[in-house]
């Protein structure tokens, strides 16, 4: 072969791994490869699969956790069940409910940072629903059940918790429903995670079942890395999975 053209061809070639290289990092995920999600009362895990499809399209590890959602001590126990499973440190996130359990379980050594996704952020000593008495939420629809389960009730769930997702999505979710341990939203926090952790923080801005001012209110005293959405139901983390993965890959470049 002519010296020139076997020339050119390599510098081709080198051309070509460095393009393939390139893009290769581009799909790398940051520092931290390792996301635990954990769901709110009411839903089960699978809400977190748009989610779950993007941050695993970015070659990050995804794990969901399913609450029992009897208890919360049940409920921290699951999540810290899974942190056992991470092989490295990992960014925890939770939604609603599922934040005030983060805060408790967020202390394992495992936790490398906290995403909170219009949820719950109790300080020592607070629990949720004493929260929520300061700062009212919208929604009339709770239904205290005998057994000491509360669930929301069918007909109002799509207005209340999911108004932003689509209608027959929503219709689902609402006959669908765990009935969640009315004794959970009343626990009391014990040395919260986010004191010692750092934090990033979405906000719903049409949430009507935890108020948009205490969600700010919890985002401001954790110092935690903010973002609001417009429009956004308490459903976010369904109706807007790009802006709640993005958020949680922006966690994961500390």
């Amino acid at each position: 072969m002519n010296p020139i053209k076997k020339y050119t061809r390599c510098l081709l070639a080198v051309g070509m791994l460095l393009v393939l290289q390139i893009s290769s990092n581009a799909q790398t995920p940051g520092k931290i490869r390792n996301v635990v999600l954990v769901h709110g009362a009411f839903v089960d895990g699978s809400g977190w699969q748009p989610v779950y499809a993007l941050l695993t399209g970015k070659g990050y590890h995804v794990t969901v956790v399913q609450e029992p959602l009897t208890s919360f001590e049940a409920d921290v126990a699951a999540v810290k069940r899974v942190l056992q499973q991470q092989m490295g440190p990992c960014i925890l996130a939770g939604h609603s409910y599922g934040g005030a359990v983060i805060t408790a379980a967020g202390n394992d050594a495992q936790v490398a940072g906290l995403v909170y996704i219009a949820a719950h952020a109790p300080d020592e000593g607070e629990s949720e629903a004493d929260n929520g008495k300061r700062y009212p939420p919208a929604y009339k629809s709770l239904v205290k059940g005998g057994d000491g389960f509360d669930y929301i009730a069918p007909s109002q769930f799509a207005a209340d918790f999911a108004a932003d997702v689509p209608k027959a999505t929503a219709g689902f979710m609402a006959n669908a429903q765990v009935p969640t341990a009315d004794a959970g939203f009343h626990a009391i926090i014990h040395d919260p995670a986010w004191k010692n952790k750092p934090s990033w923080y979405m906000v719903a801005k049409a949430d009507r079942i935890i108020n948009p001012d205490l969600e700010r209110m919890y985002a401001k005293r954790a110092k935690s890395t903010t973002v609001e959405i417009e429009g956004a139901s308490h459903s976010v983390f369904m109706s807007h999975p790009e802006e709640v993965a993005k958020l949680i890959i922006k966690s994961t470049m500390q």
